[in-house]
C-alpha cells in the first residue's frame, strides 16, 4: 500500500469542486464536493490521505482556477497535473453532461494515462504573462471603442473621406464636429473619451512591457529574438511569456504542432486529404508569428531599425536571423509563383519562422549549459 498512488480527479468550478477517486479498500469510485478555498482543500487532502494511506496524484482541466489550485495541492505534498481540455478524448454519442459524470470520466482517463498535461508556469512567469495579455485586451478594447465611434457617426451621416481613420488629420476632424442634438453630442463625447482613455492605457502598457523586457531574466532572450526581421520587443515578450521554456520541445516540428501551424489531415486507406491548419495550442503566439511573417515578403535587407536592434548581439544569433530572412523570402515568392494566396503563404512562412525561433533558443540554451560547465 505504501508504494501505491491514489489518483484523484477534480471537476473544478469557481465556488466548489467535484472530487472523484477510487477507494482502495472497496474498489468503488466515490464522488463528493469540496468548496474552493484553502481550508476546505486541506481538509479534503487530509481525509483522502487517511482513507488511502498512499500518495495522492490529482488532476483537473485548465480553466477558471488557473494554476493556483495546483500550487495549493502541491503545497500539501501532493502531485497535481493540469490537463489540456482540448486534448481530452470525447465520445460523439454522449448527450448527458453533469459534474459527477465529468469527474468520473476524467478519473477513468487519468487512470488509463490518456490525458495530456500542460506546462505550468511559476508565479513570476504567470505574472509577466498577465501583463502581455492585459496589453492584448487593451488593444481589443481600443478597437471596439473606435468601431463604436465610427458607426455612430455613420448612422448620423458623418463620413470621413479625406484619408485613413485615426490619423492626426482625422482626429482634428473629430474634434471639430458639432451636433444639433444635445443628447447626441453627449454620446459622442463619452465614446470619444473612451477612445482616448484606451489609447493612453495602451501606451502605459507598452511602457510596462518595455520595462519588463529590461529585467535580467528577459533582457538577453529578448535581444536574441529581436535579431529577426518583424520581431520587436512586444512580439518577443509575447513569445517568451506564453511559451516560457523552448527546451521542452524536442524538435522544431513539435513547436509548430503546439502552435497549431501544421495542416490538418483526414486520411484513410488510399485517400489522403489535407485541410487548413489545426489552430491547436496557443493562439496568441500563432497570431504574433503570422503578423511577423508578413515582413518576409520584402526583399532581404538590413535597414537602420534592424541594424540598431542587432547591435551588440552575438554573431551566431545574427547568422541564424539572416538565414531565416533569406530562406523565408525565397519561400514566400516560390509559393506566390505557384499561385498560392498571400494569406496561406504567410501562414506557411510563420510555420517556418517558428522553426528558426526554436533553433535560436535551443542554441542559446546549449551555450548556457556549456558556459556553466
Amino acid at each position: 500500500m505504501e508504494n501505491t498512488i491514489t489518483k484523484v480527479a477534480l471537476d473544478t468550478h469557481k465556488k466548489q469542486h467535484t472530487v472523484a477517486w477510487v477507494n482502495c479498500e472497496t474498489g468503488e469510485t466515490e464522488v463528493f464536493t469540496v468548496k474552493n478555498n484553502a481550508k476546505e482543500l486541506k481538509k479534503m487532502v487530509r481525509k483522502l490521505k487517511k482513507a488511502s494511506s498512499s500518495e495522492l496524484h490529482f488532476c483537473y482541466e485548465a480553466g477558471v482556477c488557473g494554476f493556483t489550485l495546483q500550487r495549493r495541492l502541491e503545497a500539501l505534498e501532493c502531485q497535481c497535473d493540469v490537463i489540456a481540455p482540448s486534448l481530452i478524448p470525447t465520445k460523439p454519442g454522449e448527450r448527458i453532461k453533469t459534474d459527477r459524470r465529468d469527474a468520473k470520466k476524467l478519473l477513468a482517463l487519468f487512470a488509463a494515462d490518456q490525458l495530456t498535461a500542460v506546462h505550468p508556469p511559476n508565479i513570476k512567469q504567470e505574472a509577466a504573462r498577465e501583463v502581455t495579455r492585459c496589453r492584448h485586451a487593451a488593444q481589443e478594447n481600443l478597437k471596439r471603442a473606435r468601431h463604436q465611434l465610427v458607426k455612430l457617426l455613420t448612422r448620423h451621416g458623418y463620413v470621413y473621406k479625406d484619408g485613413n481613420h485615426w490619423t492626426q488629420k482625422h482626429t482634428k476632424w473629430l474634434c471639430s464636429l458639432q451636433f444639433d442634438e444635445n443628447d447626441l453630442q453627449q454620446v459622442f463625447a463619452m465614446i470619444y473619451t473612451e477612445v482616448e482613455h484606451c489609447v493612453q492605457r495602451l501606451a502605459s502598457l507598452d511602457k510596462e512591457i518595455q520595462a519588463l523586457a529590461e529585467r535580467p531574466e528577459y533582457r538577453e532572450i529578448v535581444g536574441l529574438l529581436r535579431c529577426f526581421r518583424g520581431i520587436d520587443t512586444l512580439t518577443a515578450m509575447v513569445l517568451i511569456t506564453e511559451i516560457f521554456d523552448f527546451g521542452r520541445f524536442k524538435s522544431a516540428d513539435a513547436l509548430m504542432c503546439y502552435l497549431g501551424l501544421v495542416p490538418s489531415e483526414y486520411s484513410s486507406g488510399d485517400k489522403r486529404c489535407r485541410g487548413g491548419i489545426t489552430k491547436a495550442g496557443n493562439s496568441r503566439v500563432r497570431r504574433a508569428l503570422v503578423e511577423s511573417a508578413w515582413h518576409y515578403r520584402h526583399h532581404p535587407n538590413v535597414g537602420r531599425t534592424l541594424r540598431h536592434r542587432r547591435k551588440d548581439q552575438p554573431l551566431w544569433a545574427v547568422d541564424i536571423a539572416d538565414r531565416a530572412m533569406l530562406r523565408l523570402f525565397k519561400r514566400y515568392h516560390h509559393l506566390a509563383n505557384r499561385g498560392k494566396i498571400p494569406q496561406k503563404i504567410t501562414v506557411a512562412i510563420a510555420r517556418e519562422l517558428a522553426g528558426f525561433i526554436w533553433a535560436i533558443m535551443r542554441e542559446h540554451q546549449a551555450r548556457e549549459v556549456s558556459n556553466a560547465a
